[in-house]
């Protein structure tokens, strides 16, 4: 007999109405002899460009609101890509799991910062001036410029690191354990202008929210494994990729589910992993990564 696959009956979405957003054809334009390979995460700049973060040589592709192919920004320098997004002034920013570094580039991919020391798991270079990663998940920024990773993703201890806009270490939360505070797998951050900080911590199933300075504030349940966060422009909403069930997800900034959508499976609006999402900047398309199906959904606004 099969496993059963349903939503636990505690599940808080399962009343949920639709999420009001239908999968199109694969937008996609790429290359002859190209293809994706597992997609790890997808984010938007502010011109409506789609950027696709995979785990291939050519590992940061550039599209327009379209689908068609730009250009590859970046070859042959990540091992294990994760974490993707595009601050305010169109900065790109990027996770390697495996190389436990954090980048940034300029719009056409040049490196202009690296967090954290390429290969290296320890908590501070052995000079003790710089602070290390251990398997970073995702990136967010503060109102003032703070940057915020997550780290942790089953290898590493899951936590969360604040740096200041220009990279240096300010201070550091969590640790395992299921304690308000404490992580199982932070695996997506995103924050609000007025510095609420959100972090799905995916084997705990839950979503906990901190102040800018790391204090907890309160937590809803999401049982499965919610993995990626996207916010909303009005900063009272934010769209959740729910992992394993491959369930799309609209919540308030309380957690409540507000419209939902998709499944596991292969065919249109089903997922392997919905593991990172973005959105369009009028929302009305979202763009879902799922690793599993080495692909990147599109879903329009009805």
């Amino acid at each position: 007999m099969s496993a059963d696959r349903s939503q636990p009956k505690d599940d808080p979405a399962i009343a949920a109405p639709p999420l009001g957003y239908e999968p199109v054809p694969d937008i996609f334009k790429l290359p002859v002899g190209t293809n994706f390979g597992a997609c790890s995460s997808v984010a938007v700049n502010s011109r409506g460009h789609i950027f696709v973060f995979h785990r291939s040589a050519q590992a940061l592709l550039e599209f327009d609101a379209e689908g068609s192919y730009l250009r590859t920004l970046v070859q042959g320098v990540f091992t294990r890509p994760h974490g993707l997004r595009i601050d305010a002034q169109d900065y790109i920013w990027a996770t390697d799991g495996a190389s436990n570094i954090v980048v940034k580039m300029d719009p056409n991919g040049r490196f202009v910062m690296v967090l954290g020391v390429k290969d290296s798991s320890t908590e501070w270079h052995q000079a003790g001036h710089l602070r290390c990663f251990d398997e970073p998940n995702d990136i967010a920024f503060g109102p003032d410029g703070e940057i915020y990773v997550s780290q942790g993703h089953g290898k590493g201890e899951s936590r969360l690191l604040m740096f200041d806009p220009d990279g240096r270490f300010v201070k550091t939360w969590g640790g395992e354990g299921s304690a308000p505070g404490q992580f199982r797998v932070p695996h997506s951050v995103v924050m609000t202008a007025d510095g609420q900080l959100f972090v799905a911590d995916r084997s705990n199933e839950r979503i906990q929210v901190f102040d800018r300075e790391g204090n907890f504030v309160r937590e809803s349940r999401h049982p499965g494994t919610p993995c990626g966060l996207c916010m909303c422009h009005d900063q009272r909403h934010m769209f959740l990729a729910h992992g394993h069930a491959g369930k799309i997800m609209k919540l308030d900034l309380n957690g409540k589910v507000l419209g939902i959508a998709g499944g596991q499976g292969k065919g249109p609006n089903q997922y392997g992993e919905a593991h990172f999402i973005a959105a369009a900047n009028d929302e009305s398309a979202l763009y879902i990564a799922d690793p599993l199906n080495w692909r990147v959904q599109t879903l329009v606004k009805r």
